[in-house]
């Protein structure tokens, strides 16, 4: 009789624990998000409303929060791709390794532990698909810049879905196309989502990229969104309906908003907060299908890591948020704008005013003082009248300086300061709800959240 109670009991033990397991996992990656952009939006969020304090992004309501370190084996300070090859295999690498360990040795990332635990896998973003941090739950390989050899590997995970602005290229001449690589290894390829809706329904597996590439291999900003252009909510609902559409043991999914980074390389806080938002409406997707399968779902939040040491507050005990409501365009586009402007002969310093006007709220909507509008006017003094062609360069952009300066007297309307235009040490936030959520709670490493994901997932 005792024993016939022990074996209940275990088997009872068996089944709690089996029933709290994650089958169906979303891990969202905002590249470059720290602690205070959230919080920026958020009070952003309740700025625009006309109240001091905060409104909860969607993932700033989930129940179980914490935050990571972030640093590599080889720096203080990670760059994407070991922050990436952390986040997917949950072990150290130094910076530029994609999914190797410090020796080069290959590393297996939860998203392969997952295909072999029987899940069907997903790998979404906003950049390149075999951008640093999508090409480490992956790609093997020693330099993040060998985007050729990183796509090559694509095909031999098995993954179910993939989707993000394109491929990148290694810089080498007459390199033929890769997609056919691809197709050999089973993929349907869909040049956006009209294509893909006429192909998901016949195909195994497939990779969805943007229909009209960009120069710098990414989807355009939020902010600068036209109709056509793709989402990450659009890629997240998509791979949710691909990875349904037949009975399984569940999947994974992994989905970067790769701008946000981008946009904090530029010190960008308007286009920043906006690509915030857009990533939080790809997690709202997440969150209605956690709604109907509650039980059986994990969604985990994070960051490879901080970009541009964003401080709220730059003197005295205001900010003024608001102001960035007025930002109609990202710091790129803006760039752009000023470079066609300058196709005109002899450009008055009231055509830039009018342009800044339209595109910043600069003096009707916003008020400068005037050392602000005298930083604008010197870069147009040296850009129009000197004829002296100035550029900015950050790590993805080389925009004009004047359109730099714009954004910089934003951040200073704002009250809001940036200590580099590159990465910091600073903590990076952890959210989560759903299955075993609690696991993510308080104070870790960013190793640490794969592992607990594959606790969670129960992945081999």
């Amino acid at each position: 009789m005792k024993r016939l109670f022990y074996l209940c009991a275990l088997l009872l033990v068996h089944v709690c624990i089996y029933a709290q397991q994650a089958k169906y996992v979303f891990f969202f990656i905002g590249d470059g998000m720290g602690v205070n952009q959230v919080n920026v939006t958020e009070m952003y969020r309740a700025a625009v409303q006309g109240r001091i304090g905060v409104e909860r992004l969607t993932f700033g309501d989930f129940p179980a929060a914490g935050i990571a370190t972030s640093y590599s084996a080889s720096n203080p300070i990670t760059d994407s791709a070991a922050g990436g090859t952390a986040l997917a295999t949950g072990t150290k690498t130094y910076n530029g390794a994609i999914g190797v360990d410090a020796d080069k040795q290959p590393l297996q990332s939860i998203a392969q532990r997952a295909k072999a635990s029987g899940k069907k896998v997903a790998i979404l973003t906003t950049v390149g698909i075999n951008h640093a941090t999508p090409a480490a739950f992956y790609g093997h390989q020693p330099k993040r810049s060998m985007y050729d050899e990183i796509a090559r590997e694509l095909p031999a995970s098995g993954f179910d879905f993939f989707a993000g602005a394109g491929i990148l290229r290694s810089k080498k001449k007459d390199v033929p196309s890769l997609e056919p690589v691809i197709e050999e290894g089973g993929y349907a390829i869909a040049h956006g989502m009209d294509e893909y809706a006429s192909k998901s329904a016949d195909a195994n597996k497939i990779l969805l990229i943007q229909k009209e590439e960009t120069n710098d291999g990414s989807l355009p900003y939020a902010i600068d969104r036209k109709e056509s252009d793709m989402t990450l909510a659009q890629m997240t609902e998509s791979a949710i309906s691909f990875l349904m559409k037949e009975k399984n043991k569940g999947f994974f999914l992994m989905a970067e908003g790769g701008k946000i980074d981008w946009a904090c390389h530029n010190n960008d806080l308007g286009t920043a907060v906006n690509e915030i938002i857009d990533f939080d409406n790809a997690v709202k997707v997440a969150y209605e299908f956690y709604k109907k399968h509650p039980k059986e779902t994990l969604i985990v939040i994070s960051a490879d890591h901080e970009t541009g040491g964003l401080g709220m507050g730059t003197s005295g005990y205001k900010i003024n948020l608001k102001a960035l409501e007025c930002q109609r365009v990202s710091q790129e586009e803006l760039s752009r704008r000023i470079t066609t402007l300058r196709k005109d002969k002899d450009v008055t310093w009231e055509q830039v005013k009018a342009l800044l006007s339209e595109t910043m709220g600069f003096w009707d909507e916003l008020p400068l003082t005037w050392s602000q509008e005298r930083a604008l006017r010197d870069e147009f003094e040296k850009s129009f009248v000197q004829h002296k062609t100035v550029f900015t360069e950050t790590l993805y952009a080389r925009s004009e300086s004047l359109a730099a300066a714009a954004i910089e007297v934003m951040s200073r309307i704002a009250r809001l300061g940036w200590t580099t235009g590159s990465h910091s040490a600073e903590y990076v936030p952890v959210y989560a709800i759903g299955a075993e959520a609690e696991l993510f709670m308080g104070k870790m490493d960013n190793t640490d959240i794969p592992k607990r994901i594959a606790k969670a997932g129960g992945y081999k």
